[in-house]
């Protein structure tokens, strides 16, 4: 069974359907994402309304709420528009849970450096990206995808635009111990990144 792929992305601002590798390709493993929080799972997405699996993890994780989006021009009202809204870079203040029934798609993911990590979704993959990480998404160039939506509790589908700093999640994410002891900044030419070791946490 094939797996998830993810690799970092060059700056590049052609189409953001196309995959935007860097040459050569640098690929970040499964074990890089959970690092920064990011959690897989591969299911059978043949059986995602009696998957036992899927249950379970629903189950253990507290996933109450369920309900399915379909990406495409002749399904999403304004898709265009939508997408242009799904690709800014945001932020949630609960976890995003997306597991892809049908089709693919991207979602990017900022490291811990601020560097992008693009994370190519197929049918049976499932992440978890969690509340406080900066990230952005679009369909690929098939321009298709059918995704479940899961979250804890009544969902909340408000997304906080980049910068948003401000929020305890995001003070939350920055500062937990096992992603980021690091603070990025462009330089004043903005041409690139300089990273700052913090010397406290931030409360």
């Amino acid at each position: 069974m094939i797996k998830m792929e993810a690799w970092y992305m060059d700056k590049s601002s052609e189409d953001k359907r196309k995959p935007h590798k860097l040459d050569p390709n640098q690929p970040v493993t499964l074990d890089e994402l959970k690092k920064i929080g990011v959690y897989y799972w591969k299911l059978n997405a043949d059986m995602y309304e009696t998957d036992p699996e899927l249950q379970k993890i629903r189950l253990e994780k507290g996933y109450s709420y369920m309900d399915i989006i379909t990406i495409h021009k002749e399904k999403l009202p304004n898709y265009e528009e939508k997408l242009q809204i799904f690709y800014e870079e945001h932020l949630h203040l609960d976890d995003e849970i997306r597991y892809i029934l049908e089709g693919s798609a991207y979602f990017d993911v900022r490291d811990k450096y601020d560097r992008w990590i693009r994370i190519a979704m197929m049918k049976g993959d499932m992440i978890t990206l969690p509340a406080g990480i900066y990230h952005r998404f679009t369909v690929d160039e098939n321009n298709y995808t059918k995704a479940m939506r899961l979250f804890v509790g009544e969902p909340v589908w408000k997304a906080y635009n980049r910068p948003a700093d401000d929020f305890d999640v995001r003070k939350q994410y920055a500062t937990d111990s096992s992603r980021a002891c690091f603070f990025c900044m462009l330089r004043d030419d903005s041409s690139s990144y300089m990273v700052v070791r913090l010397n406290r946490t931030l409360s």
